[in-house]
């Protein structure tokens, strides 16, 4: 894609995040609403999940998703994510519903409804030249690599087609992802 056609892909692409997350938003309140009182009951406060992740080019940005886990127990011995994992929280995960408030990362501009999804931080500096390249559009709540495979896919694989989604970067491609996403 050359310059000014990125730009332009850009431009379309930021503003259909906007209307998109903010009618989310609107939309999936009452949902929200109940989940987090149901997050609130079963695995306490705070309700949401704030994580550090890499946005567009790498820069740093906190994720937002309704917690489906307790807090490790380090005293106790319960540290490993399977065992903290609530039955709420496979719920939530299982239908997606915990990822509702990243509509806030997408409206505020530090991810995208379609693109890579944003790994963790630490995991930066293992990235190839080219695996860096993921970095060069935001993350998005869906991406290329899930509608591919998700979890089936070796890491290898998730790269390689988060790098052909930013070499192929088109309005068609995220709108042929989306559907595929639900």
């Amino acid at each position: 894609m050359t310059g000014g056609s990125r730009r332009g892909y850009d431009s379309v692409k930021r503003g259909l995040d906007i209307v998109g997350a903010a009618a989310g938003l609107v939309v999936s309140a009452p949902v929200q609403g109940v989940v987090a009182l149901l997050v609130a009951r079963d695995v306490g406060r705070p309700v949401l999940f704030r994580q550090e992740r890499p946005g567009l080019n790498g820069e740093p940005f906190t994720l937002l998703k309704f917690r489906t886990m307790h807090a490790p127990d380090r005293a106790g011995g319960s540290t490993d994510d399977a065992a903290r994992l609530t039955r709420l929280g496979r719920a939530l995960r299982a239908t997606s519903l915990d990822e509702l408030p990243s509509l806030w990362n997408v409206l505020r501009g530090d991810m995208s409804f379609v693109g890579p999804r944003p790994l963790l931080m630490e995991y930066l500096h293992l990235y190839s030249p080219e695996q860096r390249r993921r970095h060069e559009v935001r993350p998005g709540m869906t991406g290329l690599a899930q509608v591919s495979g998700r979890n089936l896919l070796s890491w290898q694989d998730r790269f390689r087609t988060d790098l052909d989604y930013v070499e192929r970067l088109a309005l068609g491609l995220d709108l042929r992802i989306l559907p595929l996403t639900i």
